[in-house]
């Protein structure tokens, strides 16, 4: 019997691509428990080991100096051979260096060990987006990101407060051997899945350069056209520094958010985790919500995805500082936290859609990996290094009101390239994907 053809637009069934998307799903949210959950350990480190806010901003940082590296180099990996060994090989990595943090002694190790979670984690956001955007129509990408990104914020909370928790009552070692071991059962099964098959990275000769034909001349792409696929793209490079900007941010918050409300609110520390993961939970509306609202608004507006992410980040940057400057607890602040919370992570979505969307079908992987460089180098590794000195120089809340000025840099780059977007788009290779059999 012949099987059924896929519906218009997907790579596969719709049960089958939406079991591909589960398991990404929550590796994505095993990555961020694993990333996290040192947060919750910082009052324990700091006691044992005499630590720093700066050292214990190194901590996390440590993972996205990693990711910065080696992204690039495991993305052609994942583009030119296999998404889904790439991405299970990765997870397995992660996962293991994750429990050898549970054997540290000293700083030194625990920051080598935090680095090893990088290397596997270095690949994964750029392999799942790949493979998100080849199962689902373009006309869904953003939304189904934003899905997809709700388990960043699920597992950053969840990492702070089972860490805590783990902590508190077992030792703060055993949190990190615990919460390894999802991850790496997830991990085996994507061993499993089917995949695309690789593109070939192949585009239109220019005309005039083609010798006449009724069809369209195709040739190789070489290492300079692949440079200038993405140099000649402005709402792609704007995309980048505009999301760097954002992590900046939402990175230094989930970091010194639990410090914050231990400080200045005198809160404990599981009550401080708690409500910093309550704040972050609100990515969960964000995310999807965002993506929604770009895929709909996109049908009228073409550059609906930059816009809709240079409004987030503006809403991002007024709601938090209104809130850590106009109060200083109460219902009134943390309510504005909470929106801040949907608002910061709302440019997501969108902004991860144009990262495949203005580029070659062959290149998705590499795309993002540039986009994961570039907030990591620029956003995620600074922001808890500099939102940790500028605590230690002028206070915790100082840090985190100056932190809010990265989002509306965010905004005016966004906004910037929501003008090239169309030129850009237009300027795609068109490809059809092929499932494996």
């Amino acid at each position: 019997m012949a099987r059924t053809a896929p519906p218009e637009g997907y790579l596969f069934s719709k049960a089958y691509s939406h079991y591909i998307f589960i398991l990404l799903w929550l590796l994505y949210f095993f990555d961020y428990v694993d990333r996290m959950v040192v947060v919750s350990l910082f009052p324990f480190l700091k006691k044992d080991w005499g630590l720093t806010d700066a050292q214990c901003g190194a901590l996390v940082s440590a993972v996205y100096w990693a990711i910065v590296i080696f992204s690039f180099p495991i993305s052609i990996l994942i583009d030119r051979w296999s998404r889904k060994k790439s991405i299970g090989i990765m997870a397995i990595l992660w996962s293991f260096a994750t429990m050898a943090c549970a054997f540290t002694k000293t700083f030194g190790q625990l920051f080598v060990a935090r680095t090893a979670i990088g290397l596997g984690e270095a690949g994964y956001s750029p392999g799942g987006t790949a493979m998100i955007s080849a199962l689902y129509p373009e006309k869904r990408r953003a939304f189904m990101v934003g899905l997809w990104n709700m388990s960043i914020p699920l597992g950053m909370a969840t990492g702070i407060v089972v860490g805590g928790f783990i902590a508190t009552h077992w030792g703060w070692k055993n949190a990190f051997g615990i919460v390894a071991l999802p991850g790496l059962l997830i991990s085996i099964l994507f061993f499993f899945v089917k995949d695309y098959k690789t593109i070939g990275l192949e585009q239109t000769v220019p005309q005039g350069e083609a010798q006449a034909s009724s069809l369209a001349a195709k040739k190789k792409m070489s290492k300079m056209d692949m440079v200038r696929a993405f140099s000649r793209t402005p709402s792609l490079l704007l995309t980048y520094l505009g999301f760097a900007g954002m992590m900046f941010l939402t990175i230094s918050l989930s970091s010194f958010l639990p410090t914050y409300f231990q400080r200045v609110h005198g809160a404990p520390l599981q009550k401080a985790t708690l409500l910093t993961s309550g704040v972050m939970l609100m990515a969960i509306i964000g995310s999807p919500l965002g993506g929604w609202i770009a895929d709909r608004w996109m049908k009228k507006r073409i550059q609906a995805r930059l816009l809709v992410s240079a409004i987030s980040a503006l809403l991002s940057a007024v709601l938090y500082f209104c809130s850590l400057h106009l109060f200083s607890g109460g219902a009134v602040q943390y309510a504005i936290l909470i929106l801040g919370g949907i608002a910061s992570m709302a440019f997501a979505s969108s902004a991860i859609a144009v990262t495949q969307d203005v580029v070659h079908p062959g290149l998705r992987a590499i795309s993002y990996a540039f986009c994961v460089i570039a907030q990591n180098l620029l956003g995620s590794s600074l922001g808890p290094i500099v939102t940790g000195a500028l605590s230690d120089a002028y206070g915790i809340a100082t840090a985190l009101k100056l932190a809010t000025l990265a989002a509306l840099i965010s905004c005016v780059l966004f906004y910037l390239g929501s003008k090239f977007y169309k030129r850009d788009l237009d300027k795609v290779e068109r490809v059809a994907l092929t499932a494996e059999k």
